[in-house]
Parts: structure tokens; sequence; C-alpha cells
């Protein structure tokens, strides 16, 4: 059985009302975007799709003191699980959740989108109908989540996603199509030894040479590598 909580360093996240509990490479993602953006003024903003127990809003709310951050959630348990983690953190006045489908959405616009969409498109599902809507993209489709980003995004805005492995390259190809470009790809293995599982992708507006790299989360001796420690001492109590 899943804790009913994880705790971080400076913030904690329940997680007994969502269907997507704490994972490490949720956390490695979020560690990954608010590295990548921590150097924002008054009037950054950020809009997490699809927010669940809140954790990579939280994330980000840590390393950058001044964005505004708005979350959508179409799960009413999950975005009440968002809010409860918000109300209980030290930015509770910079993090926002909107219990509603990400396409009714009002009309804002964002320096920054971020979501660890549900992709799994073809993939078996569960029984448990939450666990299905998180995981799967019956809710929210692959071109649906570019139409919202189109949407939302700002000018000069850049959007970043985390997906499987096996999922990227034909969301990159999507994405060419609405006209964003990969400014980076890092893909995520377990250990050396595994293949790769999960692809942190950031993209823009503007075409440039994408940077390409990949990361371990542990090493063979099983203890996390270090440039996962890098990425997530400031989140972990162990690091």
């Amino acid at each position: 059985m899943s804790n009913t909580f994880f705790q971080f360093k400076q913030f904690t996240v329940q997680q007994d009302k969502a269907a997507m509990k704490v994972c490490t490479d949720a956390c490695l993602f979020g560690a990954f975007v608010a590295d990548r953006f921590q150097r924002t003024n008054a009037k950054f903003r950020m809009l997490d799709i699809g927010s669940g127990t809140g954790l990579l809003s939280l994330m980000f709310a840590q390393k950058n003191t001044s964005a505004e951050i708005d979350s959508v959630e179409i799960d009413r348990s999950a975005a009440e699980q968002s809010k409860e983690n918000f109300r209980n953190s030290p930015w509770k006045d910079r993090l926002h959740i909107h219990h509603q489908p990400i396409q009714e959405f009002g009309i804002n616009t964002y320096d920054l989108i971020i979501s660890n969409p549900p992709f799994y498109e073809n993939d078996l599902k569960s029984e448990n109908q939450k666990r299905n809507l998180a995981l799967h993209s019956s809710a929210l489709g692959l071109d649906d989540l570019l139409d919202v980003i189109q949407k939302h995004l700002s000018t000069h805005g850049k959007f970043a996603v985390l997906l499987p492995y096996h999922r990227s390259a034909n969301f990159v190809n999507h994405a060419l199509l609405k006209d964003f470009f990969l400014e980076e790809e890092v893909s995520v293995k377990q250990t050396s030894k595994h293949p790769y599982f999960r692809s942190m992708l950031l993209f823009g507006r503007n075409k440039v040479q994408a940077k390409h790299s990949d990361i371990c989360i542990k090493e063979k001796n099983d203890d996390y590598s270090d440039e996962f420690k890098e990425l997530l001492k400031d989140y972990y109590l162990k690091l």
C-alpha cells in the first residue's frame, strides 16, 4: 500500500485522495524543469496541466520564488488533494488550483506550461477508473494537449512534458506540425543496464539545435546517480 504522504525538505505531499502517487520519474521531471527556469522575474507565470497531487507545481514554486502558478485538474479528488497540499505549503499565495477540464480553462497566457500527461494511449487499462483517467488519453489526447498549449503559451514561452520513452518521437513530430520545436530532450533510465523508459522534453516556438542527453536514476550499487542527486538534492530529505 502506498504511503499517504511524501515528505520533502520544504513541503509535504499528501496523496491519499489522488490516483497517481508521487513517483521518482515525476520528481526528476519536476526538478529538471525547476532547474531550467530558476531565474524568473515578478511577471513569470506557469501553468501545470493535470496537477494530480500538485507535486510539479510545488517543486517549481520552491525554486522560482516569484512565479505565479495555475494548476488545472479534471478529477475532483485530485484537485482537492492539490488544494490541500498548496494550502499547507510555504507558497500558498502563489499556487492556484482549478478543478475543470483544461479545454474549458480561461484565456490566460503563460511563460511556461508543464505537464505529466495521460499518454498511455493503447496500453492495457486497469479496473481503477480514476487511475485510468490519470494514465490514459481518453480525457486529453496528444493533439488536444498541443492545441491547449497553443492557446495558452505566450509568444516567447516554453513548455515541458514527461512522456513514456516510446511515445516521445511521435510527440516531437506532432509538436512540429503545430510549430513547436524541440529544445532539449533528456532520456531516462533506471540504471545503465536498463532501457530508456521516460523522456523529459522541452519545447519552444523558435527553431534551435536541440540538446540531447540521458540520465540514470541509480548506479550499479543501487545508490542514486550523481546527476540525480544534483537535481534532487534540494528536495529529497536524505540527499
